[in-house]
């Protein structure tokens, strides 16, 4: 076995370090790096099954056109062809590149190298637009740039971490664990700031449960509080400007627009106000909004006011949500932005740009932004849309119409490791790209750490990087000299040196340091914070007061509370959020392929609260018709108080290929934030109503299935595949559906049919062995389904029973993915052996004793028993 090899983990913005030693059959194996600083050797659930996700299952090996094969001359020669001649009619600006945070920054650099440089156009914009752009909008506002103060060190040193619209326990457990240990070690303080009661909340000195939206009431009558309390740093004041109209912006702000009591939020602000130590982190629940920007602010206003920012332990902390958004921040991978950050607005920065890349001249005004993109696209005036490594069609706002653009468009290219997506299947050229392990370059996670990501795995078919794949269009379209790139290292180099000429006319990023890197340092390079250059290495932004702005001030802006763009009724009387869940990631392109994963839950939900479940009459397991004025969804109905009454809550992840019905995004209206343009994903509205079926089934199966239902949900198992299923229209013949749903048209059978019941149970079978099982009822169908799940594949008697045999104990579904822990065997070991803590459950089971993400879980398990022991 070969050595390992340091990388990177392919997805959140944390960029834990990884080892990972190829098998020598395809497969790989993934450990936490001890040596990286973002992680010090902790995964989570999702970078621990990395392994499971490097397979050529569904894999584009090919270039295809029309879904033809074709070889990579045509297809280059095509793209090149069908891009120019479009320009050559219609101008730069008919053209557009659509790109993802799943890009290395090497591939991002000559992305926006050749649309802004060489096409001409600013249109490039990526899913990071989705993310992450209210955070970049107000850091440009108040710091001059998009510059991150501080540093992961800062969680560790911090006597208080403020939660705000982030659930880090799911969405960044790696950084959650760190704040953990603060508290262990120092007793730091937790503060969760979220209309919904999260998986963070679980260890949380106070839960805030806002009204959606109200971020910026809050954060304004805390700066009204750090006011009237003394709390105000006037020596750092001197480096910041606004500080008077801020303040009075804030002190005509209603803090009852939070639906929070006075005593709440007045426990905050002295809570705020008397540590010294506090870092305010902030993800999707402040940037998916059409305030987004202003609740930024709101936040940094507090600590430019007091002087908490900069220093160990204190400061504003955005977490992202890509393996590399940063990366695409600091190449200019937005539509409004010059790599290095360079204002593309500013004439002195554009001709330092097009004198160093020696282009024509570059858009004097900021390209479209995704959900104007999409806009264009389907209006016709963008006519060549080039989308890499992102899937639009699920993601973006009104995903309904964006899927109708993309299909209407003249010319699409999907750049993807699979043509298995719904956006993949709209394009007329899709190209094969390699994937995370087959990848060289580097990537910056949410601290301004630049990782290496290192090629493990070979590149299967005629994949080829993405860098390569951009460069060669651009040569074919008459470039050839700026893009005569050998590899990765090359490119680094030049975006280095472009860096330095960045900082000499004042930006904050700089790496030129680097820029000298042969090619055995750059394969040698460690983990670095940047900047790197002769007068500064790594560290934190703006304690001694300098900032970015003309003047080397600060400025603190008036923001103002305004509720959600859209309006809750008597028609949509629910407000919806939507965001991730714990073990799966985007649209499960790449999470979707790991059994392990997809155990913990394996279906699309709708969270609701149990006084609206009554009054809707809907019971657990019920589905549910979710309908907004842009769409509808249906989903399984989850009744729980983690949500507030007339707030309904589903995740994003589910796709066309994986539950056609859940595509949540189609709900979402396109509002965005006026300053970022980022959309408001966290305050739609919507509508619920029971799902009357006239049936319900769940199938399982060794191998892929074909289902045909009005609701269907799919996901992988160990031992094959999983599929719950529910429709309206009667099923005359379960038989003739089975086979058809299985691909199994002369398999022996065997099945237990009640039709005055409107049950069917029906098991094919390989001589003993079991092939597949189908289980059908009028009700939710109750069958021990982690049993069933591990049966295609064995020798099983009494599959049809639906159940475990009695000398076979029942896990339950699965809690902790790290260890394939269930229900049932942490309930049974809290009942047998009196467990009664989160941590003495991880002794016995080892459950919640890696990532930590499951550990809120846990403990409800164990309130649990304790409540039914102390009712009997």
């Amino acid at each position: 076995m070969r050595a390992a090899t340091r990388s990177t983990c392919a997805y959140c913005g944390v960029g834990c370090g990884v080892l990972l030693t190829p098998d020598g059959h395809g497969g790989l194996d993934v450990q936490g790096d001890p040596d990286h600083p973002a992680n010090r050797g902790r995964l989570c659930s999702k970078g621990a099954a990395l392994g499971e996700t490097v397979g050529l299952d569904e894999r584009l090996l090919a270039p295809r056109h029309h879904g033809r094969e074709i070889g990579w001359d045509a297809a280059l020669q095509t793209v090149a062809d069908r891009f120019a001649n479009t320009i050559a009619r219609h101008g730069p600006d008919s053209v557009a590149f659509y790109v993802s945070g799943q890009l290395l920054t090497e591939d991002y650099y000559v992305a926006n190298k050749l649309m802004k440089g060489f096409i001409g156009s600013a249109n490039i914009d990526t899913n990071s637009r989705l993310c992450m752009a209210s955070t970049v909008a107000g850091h440009r506002r108040a710091f001059g740039t998009d510059t991150v103060p501080g540093t992961y060190e800062d969680l560790d040193e911090a006597d208080l971490v403020v939660l705000v619209g982030s659930n880090l326990a799911w969405c960044h457990p790696v950084l959650y664990q760190r704040v953990l240990a603060a508290r262990a070690a120092r007793g730091t303080s937790i503060v969760v700031i979220d209309p919904r009661r999260t998986a963070s909340c679980e260890q949380a000195d106070m839960h805030l449960a806002l009204a959606p939206g109200s971020d910026v009431a809050l954060f304004n009558a805390l700066l009204v509080a750090l006011r009237e309390g003394g709390a105000l740093d006037e020596g750092f004041l001197r480096h910041v400007e606004g500080f008077d109209d801020t303040l009075e912006a804030a002190l005509a702000d209603d803090p009852a627009k939070t639906g929070l009591s006075a005593e709440e939020i007045d426990a905050f602000c002295r809570m705020w106000m008397g540590t010294e130590r506090v870092v305010t982190v902030f993800s999707q629940g402040v940037n998916q909004s059409a305030q987004g920007s202003d609740k930024v602010n709101a936040i940094l206003n507090c600590h430019l006011a007091t002087g908490r920012i900069g220093r160990p332990g204190m400061g504003p902390f955005s977490v992202t949500g890509q393996p590399n958004a940063m990366g695409g921040r600091e190449v200019g991978g937005l539509a409004n932005t010059l790599a290095c950050h360079l204002e593309l607005e500013d004439p002195a920065h554009r001709a330092a740009v097009q004198a160093f890349w020696e282009s024509g001249p570059l858009p004097q005004a900021p390209g479209l932004k995704a959900v104007e993109m999409f806009r264009a696209v389907g209006r016709g005036d963008i006519r060549a849309l080039w989308i890499i490594h992102t899937n639009p069609a699920v993601s973006m706002p009104d995903a309904d119409a964006v899927k109708a653009a993309i299909a209407g468009c003249d010319f699409v290219v999907v750049s993807d490791v699979t043509g298995a997506t719904d956006t993949a299947r709209l394009a007329d050229m899709l190209l094969p790209a390699t994937a995370w392990a087959e990848k060289d370059g580097t990537v910056t996670n949410s601290d301004r750490t630049i990782s290496r990501q290192r090629a493990v795995l070979p590149a299967p078919g005629a994949a080829r990087p993405d860098w390569a794949i951009l460069a060669e269009v651009g040569r074919r379209m008459g470039f050839h000299a700026a893009f005569d790139y050998a590899g990765p290292a090359e490119i680094f180099r030049e975006y280095a040196a472009l860096s330095g000429i960045a900082a000499q006319m004042g930006r904050d990023f700089d790496i030129s340091g680097l820029g000298a890197l042969d090619e055995a340092g750059y394969a040698a390079l460690p983990p670095t914070r940047w900047p790197v250059s002769p007068g500064r290495s790594g560290g934190r932004f703006f304690g001694d007061g300098r900032f970015f702005h003309p003047g080397g001030k600060a400025r603190m802006l008036p923001v103002t509370a305004r509720p959600p763009a859209a309006r809750v009724g008597r028609r949509y009387p629910f407000r919806l959020n939507t965001g991730r869940i714990r073990d799966q990631w985007h649209t499960m392109t790449r999470t979707g392929l790991s059994p392990r994963l997809s155990a913990h839950l394996a279906e699309p939900f709708l969270d609701l609260h149990p006084e609206d479940a009554a009054r809707l009459k809907v019971s657990a397991a019920d589905l549910v018709r979710v309908k907004s004025p842009e769409g509808q969804a249906i989903l399984r109905a989850r009744i729980t108080r983690d949500v507030a009454p007339g707030q309904v809550f589903a995740p994003m992840h589910w796709t066309g290929e994986t539950a056609p019905s859940a595509r949540i995004d189609a709900l979402v209206a396109a509002v965005t934030d006026p300053v970022s343009g980022q959309p408001e994903s966290k305050a739609a509205v919507a509508a619920v109503e029971r799902f009357d079926a006239a049936w319900y089934g769940f199938a399982v199966s060794a191998t892929p299935l074909a289902p045909e239902a009005e609701y269907w949900a799919r996901a992988r198992t160990p031992a094959g595949w999983r599929a719950e299923l529910a429709g309206r229209a009667p099923v005359a013949d379960w038989e003739a559906e089975a086979r058809r749903l299985f691909g199994l048209p002369d398999a022996p059978l065997q099945s237990l049919m009640d039709a005055r019941r409107g049950s069917a149970r029906l098991a094919f079978l390989d001589g003993d062995r079991l092939i597949a099982a189908l289980f059908v009822s009028r009700a939710p169908v109750a069958v021990m389904r982690d049993y069933l799940v591990t049966l295609p594949g064995t020798a099983v008697p009494e599959a049809l029973t639906g159940r475990t045999p009695a000398d076979r104990p029942d896990p339950g579904p699965v809690l902790c993915s790290c260890f394939g822990v269930g229900v049932n065997t942490i309930l049974t070991a809290v009942e047998t052996q009196g467990l009664m803590s989160v941590d003495a459950v991880g002794q016995a089971l080892q459950a919640g004793t890696n990532c930590g993400s499951c550990r809120s879980e846990i403990a409800g398990l164990i309130a649990r028993a304790q409540t039914k022991e102390a009712a009997e």
